[in-house]
Protein backbone atom coordinates (compact mmCIF):
# COMPACT_ATOMS: atom_id res chain seq x y z
CA UNK A 1 0.00 0.00 0.00
CA UNK A 2 1.67 3.23 -1.06
CA UNK A 3 0.85 6.71 1.02
CA UNK A 4 -0.37 9.55 -0.79
CA UNK A 5 -0.25 12.54 1.58
CA UNK A 6 -3.29 15.42 2.61
CA UNK A 7 -3.45 17.32 0.15
CA UNK A 8 -3.19 21.17 0.46
CA UNK A 9 -1.19 20.69 3.70
CA UNK A 10 0.51 24.11 4.93
CA UNK A 11 -0.98 26.62 7.27
CA UNK A 12 -3.16 27.99 5.28
CA UNK A 13 -4.18 24.52 3.58
CA UNK A 14 -4.29 22.91 7.31
CA UNK A 15 -6.48 26.04 8.26
CA UNK A 16 -9.21 25.22 4.84
CA UNK A 17 -9.30 21.55 5.89
CA UNK A 18 -9.85 22.58 9.63
CA UNK A 19 -12.58 25.50 8.20
CA UNK A 20 -14.54 22.75 6.24
CA UNK A 21 -15.22 20.11 8.94
CA UNK A 22 -16.30 22.21 11.80
CA UNK A 23 -18.51 23.97 8.92
CA UNK A 24 -19.36 20.50 7.82
CA UNK A 25 -20.05 19.15 11.23
CA UNK A 26 -22.16 22.55 12.08
CA UNK A 27 -24.30 22.67 8.28
CA UNK A 28 -23.61 19.70 6.75
CA UNK A 29 -21.00 18.94 4.01
CA UNK A 30 -23.60 20.81 1.67
CA UNK A 31 -22.58 23.91 3.37
CA UNK A 32 -18.97 23.66 2.43
CA UNK A 33 -18.27 25.64 -0.59
CA UNK A 34 -15.28 27.30 -1.64
CA UNK A 35 -16.24 30.67 -1.17
CA UNK A 36 -17.56 29.78 2.44
CA UNK A 37 -13.85 28.55 3.15
CA UNK A 38 -12.41 31.05 1.78
CA UNK A 39 -14.30 33.75 4.03
CA UNK A 40 -14.09 30.95 7.33
CA UNK A 41 -10.55 30.79 7.03
CA UNK A 42 -9.58 33.85 6.52
CA UNK A 43 -7.46 33.04 3.04
CA UNK A 44 -8.20 34.81 -0.62
CA UNK A 45 -10.20 32.34 -3.38
CA UNK A 46 -6.77 32.32 -5.29
CA UNK A 47 -5.27 30.82 -2.26
CA UNK A 48 -7.52 28.11 -1.39
CA UNK A 49 -7.51 27.34 -4.88
CA UNK A 50 -3.91 27.16 -5.53
CA UNK A 51 -3.73 24.50 -2.80
CA UNK A 52 -6.95 22.84 -3.83
CA UNK A 53 -8.46 22.61 -7.00
CA UNK A 54 -11.87 22.49 -6.20
CA UNK A 55 -14.34 21.63 -3.34
CA UNK A 56 -14.41 18.09 -4.12
CA UNK A 57 -10.93 18.29 -3.08
CA UNK A 58 -11.51 19.84 0.38
CA UNK A 59 -13.97 17.52 1.17
CA UNK A 60 -11.34 14.61 0.39
CA UNK A 61 -8.93 16.45 2.28
CA UNK A 62 -10.97 16.50 4.98
CA UNK A 63 -11.60 12.74 4.60
CA UNK A 64 -7.98 11.94 4.65
CA UNK A 65 -7.53 13.76 7.94
CA UNK A 66 -10.70 12.33 9.10
CA UNK A 67 -8.88 8.52 8.62
CA UNK A 68 -5.85 9.95 10.08
CA UNK A 69 -8.07 11.24 13.21
CA UNK A 70 -10.09 7.89 13.39
CA UNK A 71 -6.45 6.12 13.24
CA UNK A 72 -5.04 7.54 15.66
CA UNK A 73 -8.58 6.92 18.07
CA UNK A 74 -7.60 3.45 17.34
CA UNK A 75 -4.30 3.36 18.17
CA UNK A 76 -4.61 5.24 21.59
CA UNK A 77 -7.81 2.28 22.49
CA UNK A 78 -5.32 0.06 21.54
CA UNK A 79 -2.10 1.26 23.49
CA UNK A 80 -4.66 1.97 26.60
CA UNK A 81 -5.85 -1.72 27.22
CA UNK A 82 -3.48 -3.92 28.97
CA UNK A 83 -5.00 -7.14 28.25
CA UNK A 84 -5.37 -9.09 24.55
CA UNK A 85 -8.99 -9.87 25.44
CA UNK A 86 -9.82 -6.34 25.50
CA UNK A 87 -8.01 -4.69 22.98
CA UNK A 88 -11.00 -5.46 20.33
CA UNK A 89 -13.93 -3.96 22.18
CA UNK A 90 -11.80 -1.39 22.92
CA UNK A 91 -11.22 -0.46 19.44
CA UNK A 92 -14.66 -1.33 18.23
CA UNK A 93 -16.05 1.52 20.95
CA UNK A 94 -13.05 3.92 19.62
CA UNK A 95 -14.60 3.58 16.20
CA UNK A 96 -17.97 3.53 17.04
CA UNK A 97 -17.23 6.72 19.42
CA UNK A 98 -15.77 9.00 16.30
CA UNK A 99 -18.07 7.60 13.89
CA UNK A 100 -21.04 8.65 15.86
CA UNK A 101 -19.08 12.11 16.90
CA UNK A 102 -18.36 13.08 13.66
CA UNK A 103 -21.31 11.87 11.55
CA UNK A 104 -20.94 14.47 8.18
CA UNK A 105 -17.02 13.55 8.38
CA UNK A 106 -17.72 10.03 8.36
CA UNK A 107 -19.70 10.61 5.70
CA UNK A 108 -17.01 12.35 3.94
CA UNK A 109 -14.70 10.04 4.44
CA UNK A 110 -17.00 6.70 2.84
CA UNK A 111 -19.90 8.06 1.00
CA UNK A 112 -17.98 10.98 -0.95
CA UNK A 113 -14.33 9.95 -1.47
CA UNK A 114 -14.65 6.54 -3.44
CA UNK A 115 -10.89 6.60 -4.17
CA UNK A 116 -10.09 6.11 -0.65
CA UNK A 117 -10.56 2.37 -0.34
CA UNK A 118 -8.19 -0.61 0.44
CA UNK A 119 -8.67 -1.72 -3.57
CA UNK A 120 -7.38 1.20 -4.73
CA UNK A 121 -3.65 1.13 -6.66
CA UNK A 122 -2.51 4.56 -4.28
CA UNK A 123 -3.97 3.89 -0.58
CA UNK A 124 -3.92 6.87 1.53
CA UNK A 125 -1.32 6.17 4.43
CA UNK A 126 -4.59 7.33 6.47
CA UNK A 127 -6.69 4.57 5.25
CA UNK A 128 -4.02 1.62 5.83
CA UNK A 129 -3.79 3.01 8.77
CA UNK A 130 -7.61 2.46 9.74
CA UNK A 131 -7.64 -0.88 8.28
CA UNK A 132 -4.31 -1.43 10.32
CA UNK A 133 -5.72 -0.72 13.55
CA UNK A 134 -8.42 -3.00 12.95
CA UNK A 135 -6.44 -6.18 11.74
CA UNK A 136 -4.38 -5.73 14.87
CA UNK A 137 -7.32 -5.44 17.38
CA UNK A 138 -9.13 -8.83 15.37
CA UNK A 139 -5.42 -11.20 14.85
CA UNK A 140 -5.45 -12.32 18.42
CA UNK A 141 -8.92 -13.91 17.60
CA UNK A 142 -8.30 -14.90 14.47
CA UNK A 143 -7.73 -18.92 15.44
CA UNK A 144 -6.06 -19.63 12.24
CA UNK A 145 -9.01 -18.07 9.82
CA UNK A 146 -7.21 -15.14 7.59
CA UNK A 147 -6.61 -11.90 9.79
CA UNK A 148 -7.34 -9.46 6.76
CA UNK A 149 -10.71 -11.43 5.92
CA UNK A 150 -11.58 -10.68 9.92
CA UNK A 151 -10.54 -7.47 10.18
CA UNK A 152 -12.74 -6.31 6.61
CA UNK A 153 -15.54 -8.38 8.02
CA UNK A 154 -15.13 -6.56 11.26
CA UNK A 155 -14.88 -2.86 9.72
CA UNK A 156 -17.92 -3.70 7.50
CA UNK A 157 -20.06 -4.46 10.77
CA UNK A 158 -18.96 -1.77 12.45
CA UNK A 159 -19.82 0.47 8.87
CA UNK A 160 -22.86 -1.28 8.83
CA UNK A 161 -23.85 -0.83 12.01
CA UNK A 162 -22.93 2.88 12.23
CA UNK A 163 -25.09 3.60 9.29
CA UNK A 164 -27.94 1.91 10.02
CA UNK A 165 -28.29 3.35 13.61
CA UNK A 166 -27.66 6.79 12.00
CA UNK A 167 -30.85 6.28 9.52
CA UNK A 168 -32.51 4.73 12.40
CA UNK A 169 -33.17 1.29 10.67
CA UNK A 170 -32.17 -0.17 14.10
CA UNK A 171 -33.69 -0.82 17.52
CA UNK A 172 -32.37 1.83 19.86
CA UNK A 173 -33.08 -0.31 22.86
CA UNK A 174 -30.98 -2.88 21.31
CA UNK A 175 -27.63 -0.36 20.54
CA UNK A 176 -25.90 -1.60 23.85
CA UNK A 177 -26.69 -5.67 23.37
CA UNK A 178 -25.19 -5.25 19.79
CA UNK A 179 -22.57 -3.59 20.98
CA UNK A 180 -21.85 -6.15 23.61
CA UNK A 181 -22.15 -8.75 21.06
CA UNK A 182 -20.21 -7.73 18.27
CA UNK A 183 -17.21 -6.95 20.76
CA UNK A 184 -17.20 -9.78 22.78
CA UNK A 185 -18.53 -12.90 20.84
CA UNK A 186 -19.30 -12.64 17.31
CA UNK A 187 -15.14 -12.75 16.79
CA UNK A 188 -14.52 -15.25 19.44
CA UNK A 189 -14.34 -18.79 17.74
CA UNK A 190 -16.22 -21.66 18.80
CA UNK A 191 -15.35 -25.09 19.02
CA UNK A 192 -16.33 -27.27 16.19
CA UNK A 193 -19.87 -29.26 16.97
CA UNK A 194 -18.75 -31.76 15.00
Amino acid sequence: MSGADEPGTGRDGDAIVTTAWQLAEAEGLAAVTTRRLAERADVDLGALYQRFADRDAVVAAVAVRGFADLAAALTGARMSVDRPAGVWPAVMAAYLDFAYANPEVYDAMFAHTPELTLGAEQVPETVAATFGELRTALTPLAAGRDADILAELGWSLLHGMVMLTRGGRLRPETQDHREHLLSTDLFNPRPSSR
